[in-house]
Parts: C-alpha cells; sequence; structure tokens
C-alpha cells in the first residue's frame, strides 16, 4: 500500500502481519529501548525495524540499528531519509537516499472511526466542513481517521527538517479524490512558517493516500527544488 504512494527513487517494505517480522532479531542498542516495554509494543518495534534493514538491503546500505532520537523520531544512517509507521496487525518503513528527497514521511490507520472527541482537536473548521462534503459523496471511507493519518505523515516529513513540534491545527489539508475513490492526493498548506529548503521557505507539502485491506494510508514528500536555470551566453 504505502509503495504505490511514494516516487520510484524511494523503496517501501511493509508486514501485513507482524509475526514473521517480529521474530527478527534486534540489535542491542534496540533492545535496551524496549527492555521494559509490553509485548505489544516490542512486537511493533521489532516488525517495523525489520522492514526498515530491508529496505536498507534494498537501497545497498549495510543493515544496522535504527534508534530513536529526539521526540522519538528515528534516526537514520548517514544519506538517508526515511519514515516507519505500524498500527494493529501491519507496519511499514519507506527509505531514500537524501540526495533523492529532502524529507517524507508515512502513516498507516485502522479505516475506521476516531475515538470520540479526537475531531475536534486535530481537524481545523474549514477541514471538517470538507471532511462532511466527502463523506457525503464517497460514505466508503473513514474520511476523519484519513485527514489524522495525513496530519501524522505531514508532522513525519516536517521534524526532521526543522526539530519542532508542528501541532494538528498548523497545517490545513485538502484531500482530493481520484476516479474510484479509493485513493487521491494531499495538500498540506503551513500556516506557521515553513522549513527553509534549497532557499526557499516552503508554504506546503504535497502527498498521496489510499484505501483498502481495512487500512488507510499516507505519504507526503519533500523534493528537492530545481536548479536554478542559468541564463544563456
Amino acid at each position: 500500500m504505502i509503495e504505490e504512494l511514494l516516487p520510484e527513487p524511494v523503496v517501501a517494505v511493509e508486514a501485513h502481519g507482524l509475526d514473521d517480522a517480529a521474530r527478527s532479531p534486534l540489535y542491542p542498542e534496540e533492545e535496551a529501548l524496549v527492555a521494559r516495554a509490553v509485548a505489544k509494543r516490542r512486537r511493533e518495534f521489532t516488525a517495523v525495524r525489520s522492514c526498515a534493514r530491508r529496505a536498507m538491503e534494498k537501497l545497498g546500505v549495510a543493515p544496522q540499528a535504527v534508534l530513536s532520537g529526539e521526540r522519538g523520531a528515528p534516526r537514520w544512517p548517514a544519506g538517508l531519509v526515511g519514515s516507519m509507521t505500524h498500527c494493529d496487525g501491519y507496519c511499514a518503513a519507506a527509505l531514500v537516499r537524501a540526495t533523492e528527497l529532502v524529507s517524507l514521511g508515512i502513516d498507516a490507520e485502522p479505516d475506521g472511526p476516531l475515538p470520540d472527541g479526537v475531531l475536534s482537536a486535530v481537524a481545523l473548521p474549514e477541514e471538517a466542513r470538507r471532511l462532511r462534503t466527502l463523506a457525503a459523496r464517497a460514505p466508503g471511507v473513514h474520511w476523519e481517521r484519513l485527514l489524522f493519518s495525513a496530519k501524522e505523515s505531514v508532522y513525519k516529513a516536517w521534524f526532521p527538517l526543522t526539530g519542532a513540534w508542528l501541532d494538528f491545527m498548523e497545517a490545513d489539508i485538502e484531500i482530493s479524490v481520484d476516479a474510484g475513490g479509493r485513493r487521491g492526493g494531499l495538500r498540506a498548506a503551513l500556516l506557521v512558517p515553513g522549513p527553509s529548503v534549497g532557499g526557499r521557505r516552503l508554504t506546503h507539502f504535497e502527498g498521496r493516500w489510499t484505501a483498502g485491506r481495512g487500512l488507510l494510508a499516507t505519504a507526503v514528500t519533500v523534493p528537492h527544488p530545481p536548479a536554478p536555470v542559468r541564463a544563456g551566453p
């Protein structure tokens, strides 16, 4: 699911059902991070790192530990950018060389309702209005959960560029729908000053979403700015 949302240079590895991936060995440094974790947390932690190491191998990078940095963000090998996600019965990791993308974020959620009270905490009034329009037009998707997932992907792409928190209310996300109603695009207008990339201040992020197999998946990518056009002789 995740791979279809990402441009070709990105390598994505996913696991539906975590039993096999969760049996992969951890590095000692990783083991220390989950030494006192409950079984569910340990299982998801192990499975998603198994996906990440398989993605490293596909990129020709020696598999290595994936530790947690500030605010729990994964610390990737030098020269790589990436993102990880997990929810009940599913996990995925996406990696790409830093020469191909500046940043990326992925997220997966069960295609079900948000818990009571969560939508008002994550959705701007205009977003909530657009969700009602989407629900009336295509009721087969839990749009409020998709919005939550999109905001998670936006944050995961934002944080490596800024090292700062981005509140749910600081990005205004518009969701577009392709023919068929089960996939589409995302555009996140940043309501606070965005990071500077290649000397340009970003005002928005863009991405894609898809629904299937009881899941909603979103991905946001931040490309390098185009090279400046040189004047002719």
